[in-house]
């Protein structure tokens, strides 16, 4: 057991002792959410170090240093499920069956349809997806994530949503995804698209091979909004200056921490709370409405704000 899962253990063992502290549940996202952060930064420093060595240089966009956009990923960043999509391009590798894949598929589209999680389902596919990677090395599974990104999911990026995370960087803020996919496979997303990293689930690994147990639990609902609030303390970041886009209710945790929230493509739990909540609504589905409009005003000002802002400080400073 490595020293995460070992601490997992000691935890749980003293809430067993102590009535008032947090539930199993809480500890586990907490513990998912903390881990996810760590890696993210790590994968990030690692992306960083290499790029110097490449020595690429581009344009200098004025950094605004306290702002930050957190982008959910299934059916917000990337039409369907992520995990899906890998499913298929190892189900064309021979990695497994393809009734595994039609399995997987149809959990998908019920939980899509109902908006709601079901334990059993998530259960017995946590169990597949950690049977799959145990004794595989990271490695493999970054390259296989590379590999599947080219030939299946960059043609399922939204358009849209695309241009929201371009217009935070170009307001030289930092563009995170924060999603439930492994974070070697949501790290592969971030960088094809020029992001800065990715906050996903955490499997654990000792001497770069994968154990077949996770840091913690699944990244999702409050797991995904400790991650956030974790990385937001060590990047220096102020959560009222943050924007954080999802089409699920399951990411409300997330969403209620920042400034700005902005329901993308939403399911119709989270439209209803969107609209309670005076939340922005953009949907980039075929044939609605929302979908011809482009950047959100209110959006574009404040990024346009911060870029401004980034740009007097970084003048004063010379």
């Amino acid at each position: 057991m490595g020293p995460l899962g070992q601490g997992l253990t000691d935890q749980l063992a003293r809430i067993s002792r102590s009535p008032f502290g947090p539930s199993e549940e809480e500890l586990r996202a907490n513990l998912a959410g903390e881990a996810s952060a760590d890696a993210a930064l790590a994968l990030h420093d690692a992306e960083l170090a290499s790029a110097a060595e490449e020595e690429t240089e581009g344009p200098e966009v004025p950094r605004d240093l306290t702002a930050a956009a957190f982008f959910d990923v299934d059916n917000t960043m990337v039409q369907g499920a992520s995990i899906v999509h890998f499913a298929r391009g190892l189900a064309a590798r021979k990695y497994f069956k393809t009734s595994d894949l039609v399995d997987i598929a149809w959990k998908q589209v019920k939980f899509r349809v109902t908006g709601k999680e079901n334990s059993t389902d998530m259960a017995s596919g946590k169990e597949k997806a950690l049977e799959f990677i145990a004794g595989r090395s990271t490695a493999e599974l970054a390259a296989l994530g590379e590999e599947i990104y080219d030939e299946i999911i960059a043609d399922k990026i939204w358009p849209g949503t695309r241009a929201l995370a371009q217009m935070h960087l170009d307001a030289g803020q930092q563009v995170w995804l924060v999603t439930a996919t492994p974070v070697e496979l949501a790290q592969v997303i971030a960088k094809r698209l020029g992001l800065t990293g990715a906050l996903g689930t955490v499997a654990e690994s000792v001497d770069g091979k994968f154990t077949g147990r996770l840091v913690g639990d699944i990244l999702h609902g409050l797991g995904k909004a400790h991650a956030v609030r974790t990385l937001a303390i060590r990047e220096g970041l102020n959560l009222k200056r943050c924007t954080a886009y999802s089409d699920s209710h399951n990411d409300v945790p997330m969403l209620s921490l920042v400034g700005t929230a902005v329901a993308i493509n939403p399911d119709s739990d989270l439209r209803e709370v969107a609209k309670n909540r005076g939340w922005e609504i953009r949907d980039f589905r075929t044939g609605r409405k929302a979908a011809k409009i482009g950047v959100p005003t209110a959006l574009a000002v404040g990024a346009a704000g911060g870029a401004v802002a980034a740009a007097i400080t970084r003048r004063r400073s010379v």
